[in-house]
């Protein structure tokens, strides 16, 4: 029987969201540490808590080991403290999922300074932290290890009522490449995923059919594809894969 494998995942509110689909999907191969900020993934505390933690029962119930910490990665020592947690609960700790992200709305003439903060800090700093933490605490002897990061395409289009995001997110395709390079002697697979647009509820009317135009399948992509992706990627069949960004997302026209 093929050894169980473990992840931590973070990002994980909102039960439609991309990183509860990545959690469902593993669970056949993981035990999972899963991660969120109540208070920005479900809109308020409640309502984010509540449904990640009903996805630790499910996940339960299909045999898997799970758990779930609350974290503000915000906060300079969060992302070891998580890291070193869930190696803890989990014994060891193989794959790390950094579906966690900042996001919201800085058009040129409405830019403030702490919103680009909160975006880089999140999205960029945070996961350079937590990717540090993983490594160091990588046990080779289990195999090679995975790490999952997340962009958004930013490098294939314009994003310019979000330039805090897309700052944020093309550093993090940047950053592939040579985290790739640096944890490749350990044996710590660096890649990223550009799902492309998400259907994750927060969508609908005119926009919503605007951008399902633009995909060739005329529909748009799922939580579920993405999930798949993300397995591929941190299963055996990825092996020889890394320092790289993959646009998954069903081609999608710009």
């Amino acid at each position: 029987m093929a050894q169980r494998r473990t992840a931590l995942i973070t990002g994980v509110g909102r039960d439609a969201g991309i990183a509860a689909a990545v959690a469902r999907r593993l669970a056949d191969s993981h035990d999972l540490v899963l991660s969120g900020h109540p208070a920005y993934d479900g809109g308020t505390g409640a309502e984010g808590e509540d449904e990640a933690l009903a996805l630790v029962e499910e996940l339960r119930n299909s045999g898997a080991q799970a758990s779930y910490l609350a974290a503000d990665l915000a906060e300079p020592a969060a992302p070891r403290q998580l890291v070193v947690a869930a190696g803890e609960s989990l014994g060891a700790l193989d794959t790390l999922v950094a579906a966690h992200a900042h996001s919201g709305p800085t058009p040129l003439g409405t830019l403030d300074a702490a919103e680009i903060d909160r975006h880089l800090t999140v999205n960029v700093r945070a996961t350079l932290l937590l990717v540090e933490a993983f490594a160091a605490a990588h046990d080779r002897a289990r195999g090679q290890g995975r790490v999952v990061l997340f962009s958004s395409g930013q490098r294939l289009g314009p994003m310019p009522a979000e330039l805090a995001y897309a700052a944020s997110k093309g550093a993090l395709e940047a950053l592939v490449i040579s985290l790739a390079a640096e944890l490749a002697p350990a044996e710590i697979a660096v890649n990223a995923l550009n799902p492309g647009p998400t259907d994750t509820d927060l969508l609908n009317g005119d926009a919503y059919e605007e951008i399902r135009a633009r995909f060739p399948a005329g529909r748009w992509g799922t939580p579920e594809d993405a999930a798949r992706t993300v397995a591929w990627l941190v299963g055996d069949d990825a092996a020889w894969i890394t320092g790289q960004t993959l646009d998954a997302e069903g081609g999608f026209r710009r």
